[in-house]
């Protein structure tokens, strides 16, 4: 059972799993087995987990691409998703026509020149509105990819290991470009954000292990120990 509501923009997210399992069609293992928590808070959350452990089917119940076996999902949020590969995701020849493909209201052209110049700023893109997406970095891109989101009024975004084909100095703007982004008071957002890269933890609010398709409770990321 999947309970989902919009939510107002400015309003912070309430996602909620309790004792949610899921199996794939005609299989009986579980990938997700009897997992239940809540993410209440604007932040950065993270969920560290060896391959296989459930993190990439976790985020598409949390999306709704999948629906549980059993469980309720309750979901008071404005979901978006970046993925590994911004590749995977792009769609259009530039930037200022990706955003465009990303706003979901009518606004007037100024309006729309406003919005997506907010977006660019936001992450540290300003004046690439007319560079061809042929043209970007792996980094730029996925700053793009988390600039698409913003401009369609996300308030929960989930990364799933969106820095594992960056180097160290885009994974390191991508990672100051969230932490900014869910610090802002003003506009609540919060970030749940797969890895595999332990050196990250340290940018997070909140980190939870998932191991054998259950999360752990969460923890501040100095109390982290990783099994």
């Amino acid at each position: 059972m999947i309970e989902v509501k919009d939510t107002l923009q400015n309003q912070v997210p309430n996602v909620t799993f309790k004792n949610v399992s899921f199996s794939w069609p005609g299989k009986k293992e579980l990938v997700i087995n009897n997992c239940s928590f809540s993410i209440n808070k604007s932040g950065l959350w993270m969920i560290v987990g060896k391959n296989g452990s459930g993190k990439s089917t976790l985020l598409k119940l949390i999306n709704g691409l999948l629906k549980p076996s059993n469980g309720v999902i309750s979901n008071l949020a404005n979901v978006g998703m970046v993925f590994q590969n911004p590749d995977h995701q792009i769609l259009m020849p530039n930037c200022r026509s990706e955003l465009l493909l990303n706003i979901n209201k009518k606004l007037s052209r100024k309006d729309i020149t406003n919005k997506i110049n907010f977006a660019l700023n936001k992450v540290g893109l300003d004046g690439f509105d007319k560079r061809p997406i042929h043209t970007l970095s792996g980094g730029q891109k996925q700053r793009l990819t988390i600039a698409c989101s913003l401009i369609s009024d996300k308030n929960f975004v989930l990364l799933d290991e969106p820095t594992a084909l960056l180097d160290s100095n885009s994974q390191l703007k991508v990672l100051d470009i969230i932490k900014n982004l869910t610090n802002n008071k003003r506009n609540p957002f919060t970030a749940l954000w797969i890895t595999h890269r332990l050196e990250e933890l340290s940018y997070s609010d909140a980190v939870a292990e998932m191991k054998n398709g259950s999360l752990s409770d969460w923890e501040k990321p100095l109390n982290f120990h990783y099994n």
